[in-house]
């Protein structure tokens, strides 16, 4: 939509193909229905992608403040949350989707809706869509902005890259990302529904299967140093973990499905040296455990932890030894989960895999491999963590794709 809305601003004829009953379907579920539109930490060094120079190019051309102006200008008010997440004033997504939808009618876009294309290829006149049921269309230049494989039942099953493969362009596996984690659970049952921040890092714990990742001081047995890490909500659940905690780390297990992983959870992310300096001037005291070092974290966690440390859940701090107290502690800053994998497309916000950026030109969107094709959002290989780096991304791209797409210059 937005590159459509760009283009047509640029003065191109142009026809939006929608397989979806709607426009904006897939819009509707981001940020929980609430439209996550953005994040004031948006950076090059944010995203995963082979070239952190080409985001940054990309970002100069179309950043932040920039999106912030165009959804202005189509009349979607924004606001941001304490942490610099953007959301519509409205807290609905439902109402950028209309948003969207009135721009591209006053734009002259010709919206074609129900339009499941099946194969794109190169012709005399530019390209031809095979589009299901109805006959072929032909066109001199095509946006592709189908997405990858999350959320296939809005429509986003990634149909199109056998097309891009058969044109000439590289295709890396798509796998789930910003997934829910799946873990070995079952001596974590009780924390069932316990919602948390946390610090979480990925760890490598399978060295003979990633010998080729690890650097050869860890392989030797060094102290293990994380893949991947970040801060954030998590959820335990049955399964696993949820959340932005660990869904900012999935990309990384899936595309390794080979690999042992696992999890460590620092529960004191901000408050660790407070907690431990409290837990010493109290060290002699009868205070119990569940009060100091436990007071920060939720009851059900405590009483958790500290059962898992081998103390009775009524034990004193002035009653516990040197040796047991540093078990708890360890297990709150750094309690271990062995990952079995991540959940499948159904579940994840976004796929990684794809094409490559270095196939595509970050100044116009433009293939540098099929002239007149141009290549935005999921459809690329790029992931960026929760909290609306990925639908910057897709406005990102979107955006200067349509902007440049009247340009005759050269593929670079």
């Amino acid at each position: 939509m937005t590159a459509a809305l760009f283009a047509a601003k640029a003065g191109v004829q142009v026809t939006l193909l929608e397989s979806n009953a709607v426009v904006g379907r897939k819009l509707l579920v981001t940020g929980s229905g609430r439209a996550n539109l953005t994040n004031q930490g948006v950076s090059a060094e944010r995203y995963t992608c082979a070239d952190p120079a080409w985001m940054e190019t990309l970002l100069t051309k179309f950043g932040h403040e920039d999106l912030l102006s165009f959804l202005n200008e189509i009349g979607v008010l924004t606001t941001s949350t304490a942490d610099g997440w953007f959301y519509p004033i409205s807290d609905s997504a439902q109402t950028v989707a209309a948003a969207f939808d009135s721009a591209l009618q006053r734009a002259g876009v010709n919206v074609r809706l129900g339009c499941h294309i099946s194969s794109i290829r190169k012709s005399p006149a530019g390209f031809t869509l095979k589009i299901d049921g109805q006959p072929d269309l032909t066109c001199k230049k095509i946006i592709l902005a189908a997405g990858g494989k999350a959320y296939p039942t809005l429509g986003s099953k990634g149909e199109l890259f056998p097309s891009l493969k058969a044109l000439g362009h590289t295709v890396l596996p798509l796998v789930p990302a910003l997934a829910p984690v799946t873990c070995e659970m079952k001596a974590f049952r009780p924390l069932q529904g316990v919602r948390v921040d946390a610090h979480v890092s990925l760890i490598y714990s399978g060295v003979q299967h990633v010998a080729f990742l690890v650097p050869p001081s860890e392989a030797r047995g060094a102290v293990p140093q994380p893949v991947a890490e970040t801060t954030g909500n998590i959820i335990f659940t049955e399964w696993g973990i949820n959340g932005p905690g660990v869904m900012d780390l999935s990309h990384h297990i899936a595309r390794h499905p080979e690999t042992h992983f696992e999890l460590r959870l620092n529960f004191l992310p901000d408050h660790e040296d407070a907690v431990r300096a409290l837990t010493h001037q109290h060290r002699h005291e009868k205070i119990p455990l569940m009060v100091i070092p436990g007071g920060a974290l939720p009851p059900k966690l405590s009483a958790f932890l500290i059962a898992r440390a081998g103390l009775p859940k009524d034990a004193l701090l002035s009653k516990t030894s040197d040796a047991q107290l540093d078990a708890l502690m360890a297990l709150i800053t750094s309690l271990p989960l062995k990952v079995t994998g991540v959940r499948g497309f159904e579940y994840c916000q976004v796929s990684a895999g794809g094409v490559p950026i270095g196939e595509v030109d970050p100044t116009t969107m433009q293939s540098r491999v099929v002239p007149g094709l141009y290549l935005v959002g999921e459809t690329l290989d790029v992931v960026g963590p929760c909290g609306g780096y990925n639908l910057q991304f897709a406005f990102s791209s979107g955006a200067v794709a349509g902007s440049a797409i009247r340009e005759e210059k050269p593929v670079s």
